[in-house]
């Protein structure tokens, strides 16, 4: 069994064009069934990973609240983090400001048999950090020259890049801004970097397809995910990374437990003496 056949890569509609909406909605009980389905192929993907000694590095990038992190989440909700890992750097100390820019990612990059995916990564430098002003022309320029033969490094050196955009309407992403600010468990989620972006939607604009137009190279191009749908794009976004590994189902015959062995004379102390967390619920 393989990893191909789950799908085809989600539409590539720029995000400052006129997006159709006449799409049917997946209805949860098919959205579920599939996110399992999906799942479970994941973590045959991922011990074949294990198995054959993989390098494979996964980048999520996009507008905020464009749902990169509710995409991770599902992916790794039932891998082993010792396997799979997620990265997400926060911003870089007075030190790391003084390395080589792509000094504070190589540490993360994946040995043998592990997957890690990048919640942001080094295109920070070409997104927020370009339209912020937090680097300077010269540096900007540099990683422009500098990132796609980092990469073709990176995949030289055996390692399996995947890169994918998550694309959002300017309609779409005011609407949950709106809903981060009236529901109280989402209202972390809204930074003064996550507003300021708001009011700079053109010029993040700019920054993509200048982005796009000097890193999306023949040996790690750029996938874009219609995010406008949340259930879609995580469905359409997984589906599409199966299909980037192929991989054989390693799946265990099924195992018998072993008996336990017999207590003989020992005997436990008592549960009450233990030093127990208050019941709060029946």
């Amino acid at each position: 069994m393989t990893g191909t056949g789950y799908g085809s890569v989600a539409s590539s509609g720029s995000e400052n064009g006129q997006r159709e909406d006449n799409l049917e909605r997946i209805s949860n009980k098919r959205y579920e069934s599939e996110l399992f389905r999906l799942q479970l192929e994941l973590v045959k993907m991922v011990e074949w990973i294990k198995h054959e000694k993989l390098k494979v590095v996964v980048i999520f990038e996009g507008r905020d609240a464009a749902g990169k992190g509710g995409v991770i989440k599902r992916i790794s909700q039932h891998l082993s983090p010792r396997i799979c890992r997620v990265v997400a750097l926060p911003a870089p100390t007075e030190r790391e400001r003084t390395q080589w820019y792509f000094q504070r990612y190589v540490p993360h990059l994946p040995a043998a048999g592990e997957m890690v995916m990048f919640d942001r990564s080094w295109y920070n430098r070409a997104g927020v950090e370009r339209v912020m002003e937090f680097c300077t022309e010269e540096e900007y320029r540099d990683f422009m020259r500098s990132c796609p033969e980092f990469e073709r490094m990176l995949v030289r050196s055996g390692i399996r890049l995947i890169k994918y955009w998550f694309s959002v309407s300017d309609e779409e992403q005011e609407k949950r801004f709106q809903a981060r600010l009236h529901q109280s468990h989402k209202r972390w989620k809204l930074s003064p970097m996550d507003l300021e972006s708001r009011r700079r939607w053109v010029a993040y604009s700019k920054a993509k397809d200048a982005m796009f137009a000097h890193t999306d190279i023949k040996q790690a191009p750029w996938y874009v995910v219609d995010a406008d749908v949340k259930k879609h794009a995580r469905l359409n976004c997984i589906s599409h990374l199966l299909s980037m590994v192929e991989y054989e189902d390693l799946t265990p015959e099924s195992i018998e437990l072993p008996k336990r062995e017999d207590a003989g004379a020992y005997v436990r102390p008592p549960f009450s003496e233990q030093t127990l967390v208050p019941a709060a619920y029946p």
